[in-house]
């Protein structure tokens, strides 16, 4: 009678085994599957549509929606005169020490997104961004689309750069610029799950070819016809025009009754 419980018993083991085991595959399966399903990686190249009489922009609610859900900001308070001065840098071209001092006369507050080439070639500005109260933000190490890479990639680009930056000057970066301006609900999803705030821009112009460079007249035109309020402008650390014009822009601006005002005010 023994022997043939124990026979009995082994088999039920088996069964119960075996059920056991396809829950277990069917539900990676299923959270494999959802996740897929849930979380998009088309690539979103980020674009505006200005607007006349200092206006906001109009932004396209489906990506603008991925923003907001995912802790990133492009555009402040359409109530406040408030202007976020940010600047990306790639590559140094010999302007930023400049650009840093027409900051200090102004005593404006900005954030400059660099690359791991920006840091490795240009420690001492860095180190001069960060004494004289900037923002460093993260725009990667190798400034690929975000959405072309796999998440250990992305996470690799974003924290590589992180721990550089930390360990050389003990400075935790919380910001991130999306290289070219493309990301996606993953890229987003990843860069939040990091600690980053995706910072994109409410207003940018072709400033960013050197060879290529926009007239004194036009950029000041350009930029002036476009002050609104809760503003995030984007320029180019690597143009002479910015250069040329920036302290005529933010004397202009404070004196239409804008206010600027660092990303970590940003509401």
């Amino acid at each position: 009678m023994q022997k043939r419980s124990k026979f009995m018993i082994i088999p039920l083991l088996i069964i119960l085994i075996i059920i056991f085991s396809y829950i277990l595959i069917e539900n990676n399966e299923r959270t494999i599957r959802t996740n897929a399903e849930g979380i998009s990686n088309k690539k979103i190249g980020w674009g505006i549509k200005r607007n006349n009489e200092h206006q906001q922009p109009e932004m396209v609610n489906d990506i603008t929606k991925i923003l907001d859900e995912n802790n990133g900001i492009y555009l402040g308070n359409k109530d406040d005169k408030t202007i976020y001065l940010t600047f990306d840098e790639g590559y140094e071209a010999g302007y930023t020490k400049d650009i840093l001092k027409v900051l200090k006369d102004n005593e404006i507050k900005a954030a400059f997104f660099l690359t791991a080439h920006y840091l490795n070639t240009e420690p001492e500005l860095v180190k001069q961004m960060i004494d004289e109260g900037h923002i460093v933000g993260n725009h990667t190490v190798n400034h690929k689309s975000m959405p072309d890479l796999s998440e250990d990639e992305i996470k690799k680009e974003i924290l590589d750069l992180h721990q550089s930056i930390y360990e050389k000057f003990d400075y935790e970066m919380k910001y991130i610029r999306p290289p070219k301006g493309e990301f996606s609900e993953r890229t987003v999803k990843i860069s939040d799950s990091l600690g980053y705030k995706t910072v994109m821009w409410s207003f940018a112009y072709e400033d960013w070819d050197e060879k290529n460079q926009p007239s004194h007249e036009k950029a000041i035109k350009k930029i002036e016809d476009n002050f609104h309020n809760g503003e995030i402008i984007l320029l180019h650390g690597n143009s002479k025009t910015n250069l040329e014009v920036l302290d005529e822009v933010i004397k202009k601006a404070k004196e239409e009754g804008y206010e600027f005002k660092s990303l970590d005010e940003f509401k």
